[in-house]
């Protein structure tokens, strides 16, 4: 992408946004109240916003490689403890996408240095979940079957969380994990039992 050519697309993007709403930029500076939070991969094909015609400040976003939930990872951390303590948002959505290169690469034997600790993680799921994955013979499809599945123990992670727990019992936040197919353009939702994964692991992970 050309940089100047950013620029002149931002001098567009404001004019189109003036013929819509005098007031636009006026309004937008008086804050945000976003309902969700979404965490989401940071490939470049996948834009937050976009994929569900959402508006500046209806979503609050954070991204990393493979959409990532890490208890020790400070930036997704303070993100989800913002989002949830201070903006009050009523849902979380984990969207993993189809064709990941982070989830692929986990999958790869090779040593991929700095990306090795990170992408451990998702090697985890795989374990976890190994039974299942390895009766699917198609590459492809144990690729896409690997992606839903880490999706779903992000959510599990974000659940684990006093945060989420307390925000559960307050005022009925939700978790929910989705799926962005690259090759169609459609949002799938896994249908995660929120309620079941929360009273699955209350024995172990109750924080009051």
């Amino acid at each position: 992408m050309n940089l100047d050519k950013v620029f002149d697309n931002n001098e567009k993007w404001i004019k189109d946004k003036l013929k819509v709403k005098d007031n636009y930029f006026e309004e937008l500076g008086k804050g945000q109240n976003p309902e969700l939070l979404y965490i989401g991969c940071s490939d470049s094909r996948v834009t937050a916003e976009e994929l569900m015609g959402a508006e500046p400040g209806e979503v609050f976003v954070h991204r990393n490689i493979a959409n990532m939930v890490i208890s020790i990872d400070l930036n997704v951390m303070s993100v989800l403890n913002y989002a949830v303590d201070h903006l009050k948002v009523k849902h979380i959505v984990v969207c993993g996408h189809y064709a990941c290169g982070g989830v692929k690469a986990a999958m790869q034997s090779a040593d991929l240095g700095i990306l090795n600790p990170w992408l451990r993680n998702i090697r985890d799921v795989y374990r976890i979940h190994k039974a299942e994955l390895n009766t699917i013979e198609d590459e492809d499809k144990k690729y896409d079957r690997l992606v839903e599945l880490n999706v779903k123990e992000q959510c599990v992670n974000l659940i684990k969380t006093a945060a989420v727990q307390k925000a559960y019992r307050e005022r009925g936040l939700k978790v929910h994990g989705w799926v962005f197919d690259v090759h169609t353009g459609k949002l799938i939702d896994l249908k995660i039992n929120f309620e079941k994964y929360l009273k699955d692991i209350m024995e172990i992970y109750h924080l009051d």
